[in-house]
């Protein structure tokens, strides 16, 4: 055997090896440029996440900011409340123990609330969900109970209020009654001053697409 066979069969032994090689080479290369892809596409999706919560809590503030500049003048005289988008009024400004007509303090509240409610919803797509609550105690009227229980307490008050700010201004199409009863209390029902906390209607401003799935 001369030396030119021995270089060819080295050769030929070693081409298999360099073959392999860089299959390895283009497999690893494959898979860092798939690695890099997924990570540059959960990098893009965690910012475009990051984007849409940032502006939605951007909207929520200028939301609260308007509902506060239309209400100035009833929450400066504490007439109402505003917590979380929603705004409170005491039971006992608006009825009397166990009624759903209005009290001449309640309905002059309302009407001063439907003006700015009327130019608040006017810029926005939102409709007014006006909900009423009672405390737990059964519903008694001396025998002659108007009411079935709280729930059909509640919803008739949120109706009275309902009825009151279309009266007053609010459009039909954009406010809506809702009962709970005495299902969401916001303070103990142990005592009369919790009890009274807790006999209230709400009226929150919700966006339209959200208040048609609900109903």
């Amino acid at each position: 055997m001369t030396a030119d066979d021995e270089i060819d069969g080295d050769a030929e032994h070693g081409a298999p090896v360099w073959a392999v090689f860089g299959d390895l080479m283009s497999g690893l290369l494959g898979a860092f440029v798939l690695i890099l892809v997924c990570a540059i596409g959960l990098q893009l999706d965690l910012a475009e996440r990051l984007r849409a919560e940032v502006q939605q809590r951007q909207a929520e503030a200028q939301r609260r900011e308007a509902l506060e500049h239309a209400l100035a003048v009833p929450l400066a005289a504490g007439r109402v409340t505003l917590a979380g988008g929603r705004i409170g009024i005491s039971g006992n400004v608006l009825f009397a123990f166990n009624s759903a007509e209005l009290q001449p303090e309640g309905r002059q509240l309302l009407k001063s609330l439907a003006g700015p409610l009327a130019a608040y919803l006017s810029a926005r797509d939102e409709v007014l969900m006006v909900s009423g609550f009672t405390d737990d105690r059964q519903v008694r009227d001396g025998g002659r109970a108007r009411f079935a229980d709280n729930w059909e307490l509640s919803a008739q008050r949120a109706l009275t209020v309902t009825r009151a700010l279309i009266e007053d201004g609010v459009p039909s199409s954009a406010v809506f009654a809702a009962a709970f009863g005495a299902e969401q209390p916001v303070a103990s029902n142990a005592d009369a001053a919790g009890r009274a906390l807790n006999r209230r209607v709400e009226i929150a401003p919700t966006p339209r697409r959200a208040a048609d799935t609900a109903r």
